[in-house]
């Protein structure tokens, strides 16, 4: 939790830190953070009967009604034989809607219905409560560059 007045050290070199351990490279950092994110989000939503992907999939439906596998699947990072998995179960569970044929190509463009609303409403305060606890540990003055810099690393590391 960050503190006020009690900043870390921050390495001179970051790609090579004091005594080359990779455990304090920026890379494993990221990682780990992601990894202690993720073991966060999933414990809560196990306990509202969802997982990572499915919550992922709810929010971005929520945002953006109508998206396909596909663009599902690159969202929340999974491959699309893993997102079309992730579909089915969302629509056996009646939280969203698939047409059974697509109009055009392959895509079949997928709705939240009203149980789906409502289960996503149930546990967003749960994730949130999460992102409260990460954004907790970094300094407020911080937040808003520190995104921008996970942005921009993402960016640069994208093809």
């Amino acid at each position: 939790m960050y503190e006020p007045g009690k900043e870390e050290t921050v390495p001179t070199d970051p790609f090579r830190p004091e005594g080359d351990d990779v455990t304090r490279h920026l890379g494993y950092l990221l990682k780990r953070a992601q990894a202690a994110l993720r073991g966060a989000m999933d414990k809560v939503l196990r306990e509202q009967g969802l997982t990572v992907p499915q919550y992922s999939t709810l929010e971005l439906l929520a945002l953006h009604p109508g998206m396909s596998n596909a663009d599902l699947a690159r969202a929340t990072f999974v491959t699309r034989q893993s997102g079309n998995v992730v579909l089915r179960g969302l629509q056996e569970a009646g939280l969203i809607t698939r047409p059974d044929a697509a109009d055009h190509g392959r895509a079949r463009p997928a709705r939240l219905t009203e149980a789906g609303r409502a289960r996503l409403a149930a546990v967003q305060a749960a994730v949130y409560a999460v992102e409260q606890r990460m954004a907790r540990t970094i300094p407020p003055r911080r937040v808003a560059a520190l995104v921008a810099d996970l942005d921009r690393i993402a960016t640069e590391l994208e093809d």
